[in-house]
């Protein structure tokens, strides 16, 4: 059993959402590394005494390089309903990034077409529709400028691959530290400046409404 913590955030008999630490997968890959489904069913044995392997259901993903919330389900039903309310696109996502430069306007949407590239691990942007390309939207706001970055909530409408880091990069604002979408340089910790910060949904359950957020963002420069 694996000895490294993890925060939880939210927790109940039907959903548990904790904390990812920018570098940690959320699930397996041919790296064969360390997973967060691996940490967060070893809490659940540990903490429940349960017997052999706990039962955890993969909601959504955020990518390695991200910090922030992730959402299980601890129940074969609260898997099936939530994927229905993520598919269906009944909950609230929103990041903090840090992007490189002033951006502007302090408002927009951003619509593109991404298509796909997994042999690069890389999506691309289009204005227009190309074959294969899935349409992805989201909301900017700027919280506030520094000298060289923008500080932003960004609210997705569309959940596709590398979705905040392509289109930011498309208009010129790569997010800081991320060096695949054409950030100037890297992090010294080897992250980027993207944060899963909140999520809002109806619980599958109980019918109530869940705010999950993180009370500190963990992004390379103090943002007052």
């Amino acid at each position: 059993m694996n000895s490294t913590k993890i925060q939880v955030l939210y927790e109940d008999n039907h959903l548990i959402a904790v904390n990812k630490a920018a570098g940690l997968l959320v699930q397996g890959d041919k790296t064969g590394d360390l997973t967060l489904i691996d940490l967060v069913k070893d809490y659940l044995v540990a903490t429940y005494n349960k017997p052999g392997d706990a039962f955890l259901g993969v909601i959504h993903r955020i990518d390695r390089p991200t910090a922030g919330i992730v959402l299980f389900a601890k129940t074969s039903k609260a898997l099936t309903r939530m994927n229905a309310i993520f598919s269906e696109r009944q909950v609230r996502k929103i990041y903090h990034a840090l992007v490189e430069g002033h951006l502007s306007p302090p408002n927009e949407i951003l619509t593109h077409y991404l298509l796909r590239k997994p042999a690069l691990n890389k999506s691309f942007a289009y204005l227009k529709e190309v074959e294969q390309s899935k349409k992805a939207s989201l909301t900017y706001t700027v919280m506030t400028h520094l000298d060289r970055y923008t500080y932003l909530s960004v609210e997705l409408h569309t959940g596709r691959h590398h979705q905040i880091r392509a289109q930011l990069s498309a208009i010129g604002h790569p997010i800081k530290g991320d060096l695949k979408y054409g950030a100037k340089r890297s992090n010294a910790n080897g992250q980027i400046d993207l944060v899963a910060q909140s999520l809002q949904f109806e619980h599958p359950v109980t019918k109530e409404k869940v705010f999950i957020e993180l009370q500190e963002v963990p992004l390379s420069i103090a943002v007052k």
